[in-house]
C-alpha cells in the first residue's frame, strides 16, 4: 500500500506547483466535502481544536473520500490509544501537535506502526483495513501511514535536527500561531522574527530530507511562506474563510447608500 499524501507531496503537476490545503475546523462532513469539491489538495481534519470525536471523524473521512482532496487527521495529542483508534477509523496520514523532541517523535511513529516496528494494536475488522478486505493488511499497513509532527515552540525549534532526523517521521509541520505566542509575538504569526525562525527550520528540515508544511491566514502570507521554501501550505480554515467572506459581504451591503424611490407609494 502507498500513502496518498506522500504521493501528493512528490507531484509537480499541481495547479499552484505545490500542494495547497486548508484546515477543516467546522467539524461538518458537508463542509469538508465542499472543500474537496472546490479544489483544495489537502485538508487537516482537526481533532485538537474542534468538537470532532471518532464517530464524526469517520463521517468526515467518508465525505472527503468522494473528492480528490486528501485528509490529514490531526489527533488531539500524542496519545497511543487515540492514534490506534484514529487509524482503525481509516486515517492514513496523522498529524501530531506540539512535538518537542526526538523521543516524542519516536513515540508518534511507534503508535502508527504494527509490531515489530511499533506498538499499534491489531484489529481484524476496521475501516482502516477496509473491514478485513485489504490483503495482508498487517504486513503492508506500516508503509501506508504517513506521520506528520508539528513544531510549535522555540524549544522544539532547538531540537529540529533530531526531530526531523527521526526515522519514520515523514514531514514536519510548523505551527506559526503557537510559535509566535511562545516567541513573545502573540497574535503576530507573520512577525519578522517568527518568519525568520521558520525559514531556518525549513533549511534544517530539508537538510534532513524532510518536507515542511505550514498554514497561513491569507493568500499573501501563503506566498511569503512559499518564498522561504515551505513545501505544502494551508490557507486559513473553512470557518476562517467563511467568516472573512461573510464579513466582507456585510460590510459592502451596509456601506451601500441606495436611494429608494417612495413617490409611488
Amino acid at each position: 500500500m502507498n500513502n496518498p499524501f506522500k504521493t501528493l507531496l512528490a507531484r509537480t503537476d499541481l495547479p499552484a506547483g505545490y500542494p495547497v490545503g486548508t484546515f477543516a475546523m467546522a467539524a461538518s462532513p458537508l463542509v469538508a466535502e465542499a472543500l474537496g469539491c472546490v479544489g483544495f489538495d489537502w485538508a487537516v481534519v482537526d481533532m485538537e481544536h474542534t468538537p470532532l470525536d471518532l464517530d464524526s471523524l469517520v463521517r468526515m473521512l467518508q465525505a472527503i473520500a468522494g473528492t480528490p482532496m486528501l485528509p490529514i487527521t490531526r489527533v488531539p495529542w500524542n496519545d497511543t490509544v487515540m492514534v490506534k483508534r484514529v487509524l482503525d477509523a481509516g486515517a492514513q496520514t496523522v498529524m501530531f501537535p506540539f512535538v518537542q523532541n526526538a523521543d516524542e517523535a519516536l513515540a508518534a511513529v511507534a503508535a502508527c506502526r504494527y509490531a515489530p516496528r511499533g506498538i499499534r494494536g491489531m484489529a481484524a475488522m476496521s475501516r482502516g483495513s477496509r473491514f478485513g478486505t485489504v490483503k495482508d493488511y498487517f504486513k503492508v499497513a506500516n508503509d501506508a501511514i504517513s506521520v506528520v509532527v508539528q513544531i510549535e515552540t522555540p524549544q522544539a525549534l532547538a531540537q529540529v535536527d533530531a526531530i526531523a532526523g527521526t526515522e519514520g517521521v515523514d514531514s514536519i509541520f510548523l505551527g506559526p500561531g503557537d510559535l509566535s505566542g511562545a516567541m513573545g509575538h502573540v497574535g503576530e504569526p507573520m512577525h519578522a522574527e517568527v518568519v525568520a525562525a521558520m525559514a531556518q527550520a525549513v533549511k534544517r528540515c530539508h537538510a534532513a530530507g524532510k518536507p515542511v508544511g505550514s498554514v497561513a491566514g491569507t493568500p499573501e502570507a501563503v506566498a511569503i511562506y512559499r518564498g522561504i521554501g515551505i513545501d505544502y501550505i494551508g490557507c486559513a480554515s473553512d470557518l476562517g474563510l467563511m467568516m472573512r467572506q461573510c464579513a466582507a459581504a456585510l460590510s459592502t451591503i451596509r456601506a451601500q447608500k441606495v436611494h429608494v424611490d417612495t413617490t409611488g407609494y
